[in-house]
């Protein structure tokens, strides 16, 4: 059971740099892997020079950009649903400017203005990429006349950005978006076995609401700054979450019987170090 805090100090693991494999015997290979692995000594120095704390506000950047998104997509359902309508002007231009907005308005700072050579930069970049590309490779589903139900909802949508950020920052970053297992849809976003521990202490009483979770922790064989950032059925949720439990919602899965202000999913987000 990982322990309830926050935060855990690198300190200790600082000294794990020049036990990586393969960086300390440059000399006894050739020259063009020589560099290559110079090269990854300094991204691995880079990385352990970070603190928790910035990786943990990091990962939260990205959390409130993936939601925005997700906003903009559910505030223009009906619209994408429409069977009426060709073009909706849903694109990925028009997406991206409003999820910046809604970014701006919920941490002050406009995303386009986030120094392009920071790791927040490189990252919050990839994943507006990652926004714009979704849109725009679905145009024609979205602007598909004579069907009313798309199945590209906020849920879908959101996964579609996490796999195309996750091809842009291989190696760098992930990004999904799990949920205890009991409420799980997609196979695809179980969460592995570290997760499913963090999420009973998210589900304990004494956690507090909306307060997330970031830890060092191995992912993929790897060490990262793992954050887990709870999310809550809000009433929009609840048409395809909520009551009578197991009737079959729009999307063909039965009600889970949520409330809303239960927890209903996490973003999981990991920053390797």
């Amino acid at each position: 059971m990982p322990a309830r805090r926050p935060l855990m100090n690198l300190r200790s693991f600082r000294g794990m740099i020049g036990f990586r494999p393969g960086l300390t015997i440059v000399s006894a290979i050739s020259a063009t892997i020589g560099v290559a692995a110079m090269l990854s000594f300094s991204v691995n120095v880079s990385a352990f020079s970070r603190t928790a704390e910035d990786d943990a506000q990091i990962a939260k950047s990205l959390a409130t950009m993936l939601r925005a998104g997700r906003t903009v997509i559910s505030k223009n359902q009906d619209r994408i649903n429409d069977p009426n309508v060709a073009n909706k002007g849903i694109d990925g231009k028009a997406v991206l400017a409003e999820a910046s907005t809604i970014y701006q308005q919920a941490t002050g700072t406009n995303p386009a203005s986030i120094d392009p050579s920071s790791l927040q930069g490189r990252l919050i970049r990839m994943q507006m990429d990652s926004i714009a590309e979704v849109m725009d490779v679905h145009q024609e589903t979205i602007n598909r006349q004579g069907v009313g139900f798309k199945g590209f909802i906020p849920a879908v949508f959101g996964r579609l950005v996490n796999e195309a950020f996750g091809r842009r920052a291989a190696g760098v970053a992930e990004i999904k978006v799990t949920a205890p297992s009991h409420l799980i849809r997609n196979p695809q976003v179980q969460p592995d076995e570290w997760e499913m521990e963090v999420i009973k202490t998210l589900e304990s009483s004494s956690w507090p609401k909306d307060a997330s979770y970031s830890a060092t922790a191995p992912k993929n064989g790897n060490l990262a700054q793992r954050t887990l950032i709870p999310e809550y059925y809000g009433r929009s949720c609840l048409a395809c979450h909520g009551s009578p439990k197991g009737e079959i919602d729009i999307t063909g899965f039965p009600k889970e019987g949520a409330n809303e202000g239960d927890l209903g999913g996490i973003i999981s987000i990991a920053l390797y170090r």
